[in-house]
């Protein structure tokens, strides 16, 4: 092809991949749903993965706290081989069934406590025995695969598939099973977060000021919010540290 050619059809490829998780929206709602209620009274969610899969779970997690002012232990990500695999392939770490079980049994995982299974396959040794230990000890469980009838799916209380068919190149998962991943946990992460209180109207009035452009953004939430001027709303910020108690002290 010429490269006119591979950039169009790679493209074509992915504009079947949101269609394909419109599919499974009742999927990801059963799933957030049984999430929502054990995340108030405490518990915790979990992504497990290996390679690209496990990637994006850390990835997804990362960015709750900055995003949503949550706490880093709320929503965790495990990756097989650890966070050296983060940045290079760990070899036949993906093969390992009793690590998955291993690594999710460090952080000591209770009845409040979910877990989500990624990977394309659905059938990856370390995410079915981290999956299998949280049935065991009595975790709500769900996963992201990209087959049917995948043996995770099979164990999962809440399997979510999203079929997006073959590769643009053949078995390189990053590509059309990655993207479904990434939009799905998106969904699930960023839903859970508005039901947990973290968001008001649409504005992420818990972020975290880390940087100035997150400064000003949330400045200008504020300026907008209660309809002052900009320096004020600098002020009130300044003042109280968050979107959210400087909206609360002027309504107060």
């Amino acid at each position: 092809m010429q490269l006119v050619d591979i950039l169009t059809n790679i493209n074509l490829e992915d504009q079947k991949v949101a269609l394909e998780v419109q599919k499974s929206i009742v999927d990801i709602q059963r799933f957030v749903e049984n999430v929502v209620p054990k995340m108030k009274l405490g518990g915790r969610l979990f992504y497990i993965g290996a390679g690209t899969s496990g990637r994006l779970g850390v990835l997804d997690a990362s960015e709750c706290p900055p995003t949503f002012g949550v706490s880093s232990e709320l929503i965790i990500g495990i990756i097989a081989g650890g966070d050296v695999a983060l940045k290079g392939a760990i070899e036949f770490a993906e093969d390992d069934f009793l690590s998955g079980r291993t690594d999710l049994d460090q952080f000591s995982p209770n009845e409040l406590d979910s877990i989500l299974g990624i990977t394309a396959s659905g059938s990856t040794p370390y995410v079915l025995g981290a999956i299998e230990f949280a049935n065991d000890i009595g975790m709500t469980t769900g996963c992201v695969t990209c087959n049917k009838n995948t043996p995770l799916a099979n164990i999962s209380k809440f399997p979510i598939e999203i079929i997006v068919g073959p590769e643009f190149i053949t078995g390189s998962t990053r590509m059309k099973a990655g993207t479904a991943q990434k939009m799905v946990l998106n969904m699930i992460s960023t839903s859970i977060m508005i039901q947990l209180g973290r968001v008001e109207d649409n504005k992420m009035v818990d972020m975290q000021l880390t940087n100035n452009k997150l400064f000003d953004r949330a400045t200008k939430i504020i300026q907008n919010k209660l309809a002052i001027n900009y320096e004020e709303a600098k002020l009130l910020l300044t003042q109280y540290g968050s979107v959210r108690a400087a909206i609360y002290s002027v309504k107060k």
